[in-house]
């Protein structure tokens, strides 16, 4: 699995990096086959609250799975964002699952 981080107009800690790749990697737990994970971390209107939007897209096999949370910090955005990519990859395994 490839994770790939891409921090828009400032530079990620390698803190915050090696938060985002702890978090993403726990996503192949939900669905093997994933093939590479894409991370936007974007501060939208500076000095303001919920400035912080985190975007996730996964890619699996057949589909792309999408998810964007906007917070107050981007550890809580890459925590929500995890957890919704979870209950949608989960539904995804139980369709191919199905067919």
């Amino acid at each position: 699995m490839e994770i790939r981080i891409k921090s828009i107009h400032f530079d990620a800690t390698e803190k915050l990096q090696a938060f985002i790749e702890k978090k993403t990697a726990k996503l192949e737990k939900s669905f093997e086959d994933i093939q590479k994970v894409e991370v936007q971390l974007k501060v939208v209107k500076p000095a303001t609250a919920l400035n912080k939007e985190t975007s996730i897209t996964v890619d699996v096999p057949g589909n792309t799975l999408h998810v964007t949370k906007t917070c107050d910090t981007f550890e809580e955005g890459v925590d929500q964002s995890v957890d919704a990519l979870k209950v949608q990859l989960t539904k995804y395994k139980e369709k191919i699952r199905n067919h």
